[in-house]
């Protein structure tokens, strides 16, 4: 019975010092999508206010970064033992179009037009073991304030990864949610322009 109890000492003391950040090389990294870049927009600029609302399919509603091995099974998705987003991408992304382009949230769009961000994809993308790319790929609907449809389009958007690791990919994946941003703008001054969007401007 001593020998037992000995045993399980020994057991429990060896699993405190190989776990957290004792146990590996490094610890958890946590990342989110960087410090705020220029703002392409700010208050007052645009005519009447705009929502965004951002989902994402089930499999992406975790804290994982993903990556595809499309030399070996593109179908199969991974994730980064050591990485890990700071909340689940779509949120990431919504804050970060919001921050950039002077948007409200979808829960204080009552009465206003809103774009709504249906993400497909938003991973790192490998060609081979050492070359790598930042792929979001996304369908965007701009609804009126009765969510009527007044324009759809779809995004595919890749960037380099400068390294072949979780970082050189959250770095790519950064750029790509900017590309994103500025696309998104333009494609709202075409739809100002043209006169498709103009009940937007008037609210």
């Amino acid at each position: 019975m001593r020998l037992l109890s000995a045993i399980l000492v020994v057991v429990l003391l060896g699993g405190c010092f190989t776990s957290g950040k004792r146990g590996s090389e490094r610890g958890l990294a946590i990342h989110d999508l960087g410090l705020l870049p220029p703002r392409l927009m700010t208050d007052g600029q645009r005519p009447g206010m705009l929502a965004i609302e951002v989902r994402a399919p089930l499999w992406m509603d975790s804290l994982g970064i993903n990556y595809r091995l499309s030399y070996v099974d593109a179908s199969q998705l991974r994730e980064y033992a050591r990485s890990r987003w700071a909340g689940p991408p779509a949120q990431l992304i919504e804050q970060r179009l919001m921050q950039q382009l002077d948007l409200l949230p979808s829960g204080q769009a009552r009465g206003k037009c809103v774009w709504r961000l249906e993400v497909s994809e938003f991973s790192q993308l490998f060609a081979s073991p050492a070359e790598s790319n930042a792929l979001l790929q996304a369908r965007v609907f701009w609804l009126d304030p009765s969510r009527r449809q007044l324009a759809e389009r779809r995004v595919s958007i890749s960037r380099p990864a400068a390294t072949a690791d979780a970082r050189g990919g959250v770095a790519a994946l950064q750029d790509a949610v900017g590309q994103l941003a500025v696309e998104l703008l333009e494609w709202e001054r075409q739809l100002l322009a043209g006169g498709r969007a103009r009940v937007c401007a008037e609210g």
